[in-house]
């Protein structure tokens, strides 16, 4: 740093001196000159031109106008911090003789705040701290006046003060720090990324913008570009499964990297990409497995993965079986979470029969690089060895299940059938049966537990449940009491047990005027026993009705029979029902039959022969009103009651008092105006004799609200004298009365008189009088009442004391 500032004073103290020496803004003399400035080849210096023009002839000249100045460029080092304002340039004009007169003036950017001007002198100063990277030239105007007219002697003229560059600022990296990603194994010089640093100073001047890039850290894994600042890697086969992660820091020196320069530096962190370059392998080149022989197809029976330390897509790995002697016995799969080979079980294993088995895994990349392929082969081989475990197996019945077949109505202990079952395992234990009664709830069956023969516990009814399924549990003696059960389906054969019955309802119908011969029915037979294709009922009339004179029946030989009639004139007065026993017989073995009565009613019909009735009906009805006519003595009953109850609730809606007089009680006065009165000492206004009710002196008032079913007497004792005035005995009088009445509500009308009570310190508070009358109250005492009073105070204290000032006068 402090080299750094000392080569800043040093090139501030040449541009000062330079300054100072070839500042000056003017030039007289008679040749032309050319009022544009050109920047000279050292900043700071004025740089005038002359221009000659020739003409055709050599050596002939011709004369200029005259001007008093031309200006040009000036220049200004940035950032110089000396003690005094530096001295850009000076200003001067031919009519300026040095009396005082000439009056120069300065604006534009930065003049009176930046720049300063001599007005007699012409001399311009820098009075502040230029800084080329805010802002790298000013544009000026000089003119030159009169002092006492301000009258311009010249036409004003541009001129630009340029700031000359130092090297003052450092270089930066704007978009630092930086992350890249490189794949692993390539080759030297491969282009990680491009860092790029920049410089605020000028870079078309000198070199203090000329930037060079170096690696600081990260060596000698990578390089940088000095030029470019492009990062390559500077080492082979850099491997990710070694060291994933690089910290690499660059730096940007300006001033070409020379000594005194400055410099920045950036952080990149560069990331190892994944490339498959790592076969699989198997930790493991045998791996032994066990299962049980009581394991069910789809259980696991081992897990085994191979290693593959690439990432993602490059380091998937599927398995498949590819040999051994257990391929069909046990299946492969992928574990979609763990990426593990699963060994299941695919078909049930025995131990009695084979006891090991052997298969090869292949585990293999389903995704290979072509750049690697030479670092392969991308797969690798476990063997895997399962042996058969031994387990203590529950016996196994020789059929998956079983039907037999018994006669219904067998007697107890008729054999059923027999189930067998066997012991598997070497031992081969003795195995013992039983039925278990969840199957068999009613117990119909038992079982000889030694041999499996199954028998009847009591005769079976197929017409009640023609199959019984029930299971038989097969337990191994000795073993670890595993059991197993077999389905044992008992079908129930049908015997000939239950006789014929009609088939439908044997309720027949018929009209009285039925022709003789006619059809009346035809009826059909059912049994409840199993029925067969060859299956037959025959119909007879029963033998106490073969020579009825009424009906006779036909068997029509295919299990239905006729019903006729063998007279006519038929009189539901006479008989309105028969009844006609039938005889029902089956074909079965052995042969049963029935008798079944057939109810033949007989009913009125129109000249269709439509039923009418089946029911007994008298043919004179009793004397009396027809039914046309109750019905309408019944609607205007109907109508007088609803006219009644709608007359009695209008009724029911008028207010009236709850206790009736014969007069106007005087008390319902009082309570409309809802007056309080002027207490117990204010007499003047009504009779407080008028509270008591002379109506109900003689008995107990009857009460509108409900109507009482006992009345009890007002006790002698308690009623006042009738000449009493005293209002507090009279209301003490009637709250006896009201609590003593159970048929009273619990509510009263005496609550809404306005009794104050006895005694009252305050007295009348009624000023209705005391406006016209002369009263020599005193009201003094209304000072003491609080608040609530001071409206009133203040009202009567104020007026007793203006008629008291008032007497006192007309006294005077």
């Amino acid at each position: 740093m402090v080299a750094v500032k000392l080569l800043r004073a040093f090139m501030v103290l040449l541009g000062i001196s330079a300054l100072c020496s070839g500042t000056t803004g003017t030039r007289r003399g008679s040749a032309a000159l050319d009022q544009r400035g050109h920047r000279h080849k050292h900043p700071g210096h004025l740089s005038l031109h002359r221009h000659r023009q020739h003409s055709g002839k050599e050596g002939q000249v011709l004369h200029r106008s005259k001007r008093g100045w031309v200006w040009n460029q000036f220049f200004v080092i940035e950032e110089y911090t000396g003690p005094d304002p530096v001295l850009v340039g000076r200003l001067h004009s031919d009519v300026d003789l040095g009396d005082g007169n000439i009056k120069y003036i300065l604006s534009g950017e930065g003049a009176g705040t930046i720049f300063v001007i001599d007005d007699k002198t012409g001399n311009i100063h820098a009075t502040k701290t230029l800084d080329r990277e805010e802002q790298a030239q000013y544009t000026l105007t000089a003119q030159a006046v009169a002092r006492d007219t301000n009258k311009p002697l010249e036409p004003p003229s541009e001129f630009i003060v340029k700031v000359q560059d130092i090297n003052d600022n450092p270089p930066e990296f704007l978009h630092g720090p930086y992350y890249a990603r490189v794949p692993e194994m390539s080759n030297v010089g491969t282009s990680v990324m491009q860092v790029t640093a920049t410089d605020a100073d000028d870079p078309t001047y000198g070199n203090s913008a000329r930037l060079v890039y170096s690696i600081l850290q990260g060596q000698p894994y990578f390089s940088v570009e000095p030029q470019t600042g492009i990062i390559r890697t500077a080492l082979p086969n850099m491997d990710r499964e070694a060291r994933q992660e690089y910290d690499v820091v660059i730096q940007a020196k300006d001033m070409g990297g020379h000594m005194g320069g400055l410099s920045g530096t950036t952080e990149v962190k560069i990331t190892l990409t994944d490339v498959n370059d790592n076969p699989p392998k198997f930790p493991q080149s045998v791996y032994p497995m066990s299962v049980s022989e009581d394991k069910v197809p789809g259980e696991e029976v081992g897990r085994l993965k191979a290693k593959d330390p690439d990432l993602g897509d490059n380091g998937l790995v599927n398995y498949r079986l590819v040999d051994g002697d257990g391929m069909g016995m046990f299946e492969l799969t992928t574990d979609s979470e763990t990426r593990e080979a699963v060994i299941k079980l695919k078909k049930p294993v025995d131990f009695e029969t084979k006891r090991s088995y052997t298969l090869k895994v292949e585990g293999s990349n389903p995704h290979v690089d072509p750049q690697f392929l030479a670092w392969g082969p991308y797969k690798d081989e476990a063997t895997i060895k399962i042996s058969v475990e031994d387990a203590d197996e529950p016996p196994v019945f020789v059929a998956p299940s079983y039907t037999f077949e018994v006669e219904e109505n067998a007697p107890q202990g008729t054999p059923v059938g027999r189930v067998h079952a066997k012991d598997t395992d070497v031992a081969n234990n003795p195995v013992r049966y039983m039925i278990p009664r969840y199957t068999d709830v009613e117990e119909f069956f038992s079982i000889n537990s030694e041999d499996g023969m199954i028998t009847t516990t009591r005769p079976l009814d197929r017409e009640a449940k023609a199959w019984h399924n029930i299971s038989v549990s097969a337990t191994e003696i000795g073993g670890h009491h595993q059991d197993t059960k077999v389905r044992v389906n008992i079908r129930v054969k049908d015997v000939n047990d239950n006789p014929p019955e009609f088939a439908a309802n044997n309720e027949i119908l018929m009209c009285e005027s039925v022709p003789l011969g006619k059809l009346i029915e035809t009826v059909s037979a059912v049994d409840k026993d199993e029925r067969t294709h060859r299956q037959h009922f025959t119909f007879s009339l029963a033998p106490e009705v073969a020579h009825n004179q009424n009906f006779s029946l036909k068997d029509n030989r295919d299990s239905t029979a006729s019903v006729y009639v063998l007279r006519k004139g038929f009189s539901r007065l006479t008989q309105d029902v028969y009844y006609l026993p039938v005889e029902i017989n089956d074909n079965g073995f052995p042969a049963l039959s029935s008798t079944n009565t057939l109810t033949i009613r007989v009913c009125s019909c129109d000249s269709k022969e439509t039923i009418l009735s089946c029911n007994v009906e008298p043919y004179v009805l009793p004397a009396g009103l027809s039914t046309g006519a109750l019905i309408a003595i019944l609607a205007c009953i109907v109508i007088l009651l609803a006219i009644v109850v709608l007359f009695v609730a209008l009724r029911r809606q008028k207010k009236e008092p709850l206790i009736v007089f014969e007069e106007e009680d005087i008390r319902e006065n009082i309570i409309t105006y809802d007056d309080e009165g002027g207490g117990e000492e204010d007499t003047e206004a009504f009779d407080i004799a008028t509270l008591q009710n002379p109506d109900g002196a003689n008995g107990f008032l009857p009460r509108k609200d409900i109507k009482p079913e006992l009345q009890y007497p007002i006790r002698p004792g308690d009623r006042p004298a009738a000449n009493s005035v005293d209002v507090d005995d009279f209301i003490k009088t009637r709250i006896a009365e009201a609590d003593s009445d159970p048929t009273a509500p619990p509510y009263d009308s005496i609550q809404i008189y306005g009794y104050e009570g006895r005694g009252s310190l305050a007295g009348s508070l009624s000023s209705l009088e005391s406006v016209t009358t002369e009263s020599d109250l005193d009201y003094d005492y209304l000072q003491s009442w609080g608040p609530r009073f001071k409206k009133l105070a203040d009202l009567y204290g104020t007026k007793d004391c203006c008629m008291n000032d008032v007497d006192d006068g007309e006294d005077s």
